[in-house]
């Protein structure tokens, strides 16, 4: 995670550039109100992902950033494919109704999308024991989400095209965003530490905001951590996705050069 590497605590400033890549794993739980827009006659149908999503399918991630003096710059992206089943399930609404007693669901739910976070980053205060950054810069987020459904039970009260479907709907935002970042050192020579990350931020969305902190070892080549990272999405009414939320356990290893 380059939102929370940094230069070795006990480098001298240089005006040299210092370069870190990071690899890491981000393993999150994934919260989403999505209302899918009608298709084909249908109806439209509305969704908590989080009351069906147990499977990570795939995930990308990748850091690096740059620093000279006492400006930086980084970039962090993830990818991501989250897909689950559930059967039978009444966690699923169709028309803007709930499913009638007596009818249930077979569900399959799919997410896949980017999020890309580009910044600069300006040291605010240093000393021996902590590090302070401001940042300033953008993030985007892109995914799709697709839902299919099967109902089954007694199933005469609902129109024929609302029992059997397929939905697809999506949102691809740019937001500006502000914050902080640093890390604050402890133990024998500092090597151990606490890195922290807060950013807020709001344009094509209504709100977005991130937030990171963990414990991490530091050593001549680069940095080892362990965090947990929070990244949060409230849309601008009438998006058919009201709301996105990523949370989780992340692990990373930064190379330092």
């Amino acid at each position: 995670m380059a939102l929370l590497a940094a230069q070795s605590p006990w480098a001298e400033d240089s005006d040299d550039w210092r370069f870190h890549v990071v690899i890491y794993a981000y393993l999150p739980s994934l919260d989403s109100e999505t209302t899918f827009p009608s298709s084909g006659g249908g109806s439209s149908a509305t969704v908590d992902a989080s009351k069906i999503l147990d499977n990570l399918n795939f995930v990308f991630m990748g850091s690096l950033g740059a620093d000279k003096g006492s400006w930086g710059m980084f970039t962090d992206v993830i990818y991501l494919d989250i897909g689950d089943s559930e059967s039978p399930s009444r966690d699923f609404s169709i028309g803007g109704g709930a499913l009638p007693v007596g009818v249930d669901a077979t569900i399959h739910y799919d997410l896949n999308g980017w999020l890309w976070t580009l910044a600069g980053s300006r040291r605010a205060a240093s000393a021996p024991g902590y590090e302070l950054n401001l940042i300033g810069g953008a993030r985007m987020i892109d995914v799709d989400q697709t839902i299919d459904w099967q109902l089954s039970g007694n199933v005469g009260s609902i129109a024929l095209a609302d029992r059997a479907g397929d939905r697809t709907t999506g949102v691809n935002n740019w937001d500006a965003i502000v914050g902080l970042k640093g890390r604050a050192m402890f133990g024998e020579e500092r090597r151990w530490f606490v890195p922290y990350y807060f950013d807020v931020g709001a344009g094509e969305s209504s709100l977005t905001w991130q937030a990171m902190a963990g414990v991490g070892y530091a050593f001549g080549w680069g940095d080892v951590m362990l965090a947990w990272r929070h990244i949060d999405y409230d849309m601008k009414s009438g998006k058919t996705i009201e709301s996105i939320t990523f949370d989780g356990p992340g692990v990373a290893a930064a190379f330092r050069w």
